[in-house]
């Protein structure tokens, strides 16, 4: 089995269940200096392996649009170099993707008199004077947003959110070419131990985690009101198992989530609960990033009846998990923030 980006966030947990369960596992990632754009370091950790599970690559919104090259050549050019040698090899066995909830865009909305819509880009104008919620476009009544299914038509609407729907685009080509397998697993907001921590390329719920450790106030964007599926990282594993070691394999695209949404106002006063009476208060600033969406949260069942996959994890533990791993390992996140700009595992 391969692993590529195993050092990394996700990619790690995944090599440990891997193992757990008795598999022969080998890892590909930058920290050991070997490049998913490496062609020939990719031929040399193909050779023997039966199934790939492809984590490597950059993660998150990153800081502007500058980051365009970087986000196209570790996710795009990476997938392609892995993707043209499994193709030259005939390899017949099991591709395991990670792909995200960012390819949808916004999530799903539906209005009260025009039924399910699809909302327009959020204008700057409208978030600079607070009206965050997204609006029908036929009526510009306010919307009530609902979980979104894999059947959902792609929207993205950032670099990262391109980059991996061309993923799995590229995956899902090599797949109707080759005949072989390819399972892409769409993660929702990933938190758990081994975050990448201090970044502008962290996820919300290790950034929120710092700040607290460091004695500072988690700084909420928008009013709090947010709502995304916050998928803890062992069950983001365990989703890949089932993936890649059912008795068959489950061709297609696959949400990965708790199936619970929650706002991200709510898991930052989680956070502070878990740190205790004495830690900052949460502030909530208005403030708000163009690229962001509103409101993206998923349907579960799909990966339940196809894969097998329920999420286990309970929030309020791991929440408190989470800030136990920062608070008592705060000297870990300078470590961290050196290295994450390079291509990460998500």
């Amino acid at each position: 089995m391969l692993v590529t980006g195993g050092a990394g966030f996700v990619g790690s947990h995944i090599v440990d269940a891997l193992r757990a369960a008795g598999q022969d596992v080998r890892v590909l990632d930058v920290r050991a200096g070997a490049d998913i754009r490496d062609a020939d370091a990719v031929e040399r950790a193909l050779d023997g392996v039966d199934h790939v599970c492809h984590q490597a690559g950059m993660v998150g919104l990153g800081v502007d649009f500058l980051d365009v090259a970087a986000y196209v050549s570790h996710n795009a050019i990476g997938t392609a170099v892995l993707l043209r040698a499994l193709a030259r090899r005939r390899f017949r066995g099991r591709l395991v993707l990670a792909s995200s909830m960012v390819v949808y865009g916004e999530g799903h909305y539906r209005c009260a008199t025009h039924g399910p819509v699809r909302p327009q880009p959020r204008r700057a104008a409208d978030l600079d004077a607070g009206r965050f919620e997204p609006r029908c476009p036929r009526c510009a009544a306010e919307l009530a947003p609902e979980a979104i299914g894999e059947d959902a038509p792609p929207d993205p609407r950032n670099v990262y959110a391109a980059t991996k729907l061309h993923q799995e685009h590229l995956a899902f080509a090599y797949a109707r070419e080759t005949g072989a397998p390819v399972t892409a697993l769409r993660y929702h907001n990933i938190y758990g131990p081994r975050m990448p921590r201090d970044t502008p390329y962290a996820g919300v719920a290790a950034i929120f985690a710092g700040a607290l450790a460091a004695g500072r106030t988690p700084r909420v964007f928008e009013d709090g009101g947010q709502l995304r599926d916050f998928v803890h990282v062992r069950d983001v594993a365990r989703a890949n198992l089932a993936a890649l070691l059912a008795p068959e394999p489950a061709p297609g695209a696959y949400n990965v989530c708790s199936g619970t949404p929650r706002g991200v106002g709510e898991m930052a006063h989680a956070l502070r609960a878990a740190h205790g009476d004495e830690a900052p208060p949460v502030e909530v600033t208005g403030e708000y990033r163009l690229g962001d969406v509103r409101h993206v949260f998923a349907s579960a069942a799909l990966a339940a009846d196809e894969l097998g996959f329920v999420a286990q994890e309970d929030f309020a533990i791991a929440m408190a998990e989470l800030a136990d791993e920062h608070r008592m390992n705060p000297a870990r996140e300078t470590a961290s923030a050196q290295r994450a700009t390079a291509t990460l595992g998500p």
